[in-house]
């Protein structure tokens, strides 16, 4: 279980963007619904959270049924599977977060506010959304079908030790974001002390970089990933045999796994 335990690790250092440099983008963007009134930066992981919600009850609700079809697993797919389509999706994420942020800065050079950090970009703070929802779908698959797959291939008595593998994983993403962004800091700075990361004029940087980077490393991460799913082996079921001769359930749910 270790080492899909260690491919979690960069999804959460994907989606720890969302409190940190996205919500910097979102600070000097349009954020006004009215002439009057302004979304706080902060609320817009309001769109992760409902799209994670949204995408719970349409997998629950359709994708299973619909898969139960073709794969005869109880669960639709299994919980390898989630997770790879969660990978997927985070590696989606963060490869359009690269490109709204050349969007975002494109518009600042347009209106001469690349060296006016404190000034209002002219575009609204909602062409952030695609990025919000799409780590919010991530996670809704990645995330849950960790959770389920510690949960279910543990042994009986090791099951609390499974959950907290889990929360050790999101605690060491967010530490290894933070080690990348040092890095970063390090290896991008040029002369005068600039670098991709600023932290005084976001304009001046290059944060489309950063989240490409991450990308790269999601991209490598998922053939990690691949490569221990494909030789991972499920914890033996125990197979019954019904009184005509039939296999139970179960035992069909693990060769189509398997």
């Amino acid at each position: 279980m270790g080492p899909i335990w260690a491919a979690g690790i960069i999804l959460v250092t994907a989606s720890a963007q969302q409190n940190t440099f996205s919500l910097q983008q979102a600070k000097t963007m349009d954020r006004h619904l009215t002439s009057s009134f302004q979304i706080p930066a902060g609320s817009m992981t309001l769109f992760t959270m409902t799209s994670m919600l949204i995408t719970i009850a349409f997998y629950d609700r359709v994708f299973i049924p619909i898969m139960r079809r073709f794969t005869g697993l109880d669960r639709g797919i299994s919980f390898l599977q989630r997770m790879g389509i969660g990978f997927v999706i985070s590696i989606l994420a963060t490869l359009v977060a690269g490109f709204i942020e050349l969007k975002r800065k494109q518009v600042a050079s347009t209106y001469g506010l690349i060296n006016k950090p404190q000034a209002t970009i002219p575009i609204s703070v909602f062409w952030l959304v695609p990025q919000y929802c799409l780590h919010g779908m991530a996670e809704a698959f990645m995330s849950i079908g960790h959770l389920e797959f510690f949960y279910d291939q543990a042994p009986e008595s090791m099951r609390s030790t499974g959950m907290a593998l889990f929360w050790t994983a999101i605690s060491l993403g967010n530490y290894v974001s933070t080690f990348l962004v040092s890095l970063v800091h390090r290896f991008s700075q040029g002369p005068g002390g600039s670098n991709w990361l600023p932290d005084d004029n976001l304009n001046k940087g290059k944060l489309e970089y950063f989240y490409w980077l991450i990308t790269l490393l999601q991209i490598i991460n998922l053939l990690y990933y691949s490569t221990c799913a494909k030789f991972y082996t499920f914890k033996p079921i125990q197979i019954q045999a019904k009184e005509n001769g039939d296999s139970v359930k179960g035992g069909v749910e693990l060769v189509s796994q398997v």
